[in-house]
């Protein structure tokens, strides 16, 4: 089972999904540099935690195919 993330990285990679949704994709390691270009997120644990739960809402997008 994995872990729950927080609400403020639910909505923050929400945020960006929404605004810069055309860049991200279903490989993480694409959205780890994509997120150091967009935002300078100093933590790289949470920069991590941020490009996994984008690649998992992508992935969840591109099989619903909204």
């Amino acid at each position: 089972m994995g872990s729950i993330k927080s609400t403020a990285i639910k909505r923050f990679g929400d945020e960006l999904i929404s605004k810069y949704g055309s860049r991200f994709s279903t490989d993480f390691e694409k959205n780890k540099q994509v997120l150091m270009e967009i935002k300078n997120i100093q933590s790289k644990k949470a920069r991590n935690i941020l490009a996994g739960y984008i690649t998992r809402k992508m992935k969840q997008i591109e099989k619903t195919g909204i």
